[in-house]
């Protein structure tokens, strides 16, 4: 049966799992239409005036090297080189950034750190996906547990893909500069990317919380039965060291006297031991 307090934590995390599914689509559809907040998402936009094949303004979305606004994206390229915005060994662009990866246009380091951060956004998009739809039955206890199982796998996926996205584009803003170019940080891309993070995170802690199996009655059981022992233990409250305690059964208390009335020498029974005195001692 579905318990109460899993009821409130699994609609909480499953709003929270939307919230997270809904910010990394916007990232994975950016540059696709131009509607907002779409055109407004991406990356990097660094100016690449004079380089070779590139636009004069180039913005780095997840699938595209878009123009200014998300313009002129041409065909969608599953994880891109760093380089696809410019042609082979590109004239006027920033060293750092160029090599002989991906037809000659990226450098190893921004290759496969973005190719890297490319693939885990898609793990984490895909784990995700699994954590909402199971996260419908979170009020039992098998699917709070089995959706908690998928959310940390998203979590993880997405804890390495957002921080190579952020080093990634870090980097190569920095490098655009020192070559004398303006770039800036897509604040859409990197709001959505970390505010994704923390939903799936507050998500997962609520439906770990929801495997923790409910005691209260339980509990309440043991008290009545705790209470109940005591109740028929007897009104000898008070007598004897051991008469507060209530909670022995009648046949443990019997098997006690048994024991007491087959020891002989120096030994004594329960029921004399309770009473506070030593009628029956044999010595």
């Amino acid at each position: 049966m579905p318990s109460l307090f899993r009821i409130p934590l699994g609609f909480t995390s499953n709003l929270l799992l939307a919230t997270s599914l809904l910010f990394l689509f916007f990232i994975i559809l950016s540059g696709v239409t131009n509607h907002t907040p779409l055109n407004r998402t991406y990356f990097l936009q660094a100016d690449t005036t004079g380089i070779t094949g590139a636009h004069p303004v180039t913005q780095w979305t997840y699938f595209y090297a878009c123009g200014e606004g998300n313009t002129d994206c041409g065909s969608a390229h599953p994880a891109m080189p760093f380089g696809k915005a410019w042609a082979a060994d590109p004239a006027n662009a920033p060293s750092d950034l160029v090599g002989k990866y991906g037809g000659h246009t990226t450098s190893h380091y921004y290759y496969y750190m973005w190719r890297f951060g490319w693939v885990f956004f898609l793990l984490a998009l895909l784990f995700n996906v699994l954590a909402f739809f199971t996260s419908f039955v979170s009020c039992f206890r098998i699917g709070s547990g089995i959706s908690s199982l998928l959310a940390m796998i998203a979590l993880v996926c997405l804890s390495v893909a957002v921080p190579l996205m952020t080093a990634t584009f870090v980097k190569a803003r920095n490098a655009f500069r020192r070559s004398g170019r303006s770039a800036r940080l897509g604040r859409y891309a990197f709001g959505f990317s970390w505010a994704a993070w923390t939903a799936l995170f507050l998500a997962t802690i609520l439906l770990c919380c929801g495997i923790r199996k409910g005691g209260s009655g339980r509990r309440r059981d043991d008290s009545a039965y705790i209470n109940g022992s005591g109740a028929a233990a007897g009104t000898g409250a008070g007598v004897g060291p051991r008469a507060g305690a209530g909670a022995a059964s009648p046949s443990w208390r019997n098997g006690w006297r048994r024991s007491g009335r087959r020891n002989r020498a120096g030994s004594f029974s329960k029921t004399n031991y309770a009473d506070g005195g030593l009628d029956n001692v044999n010595v």
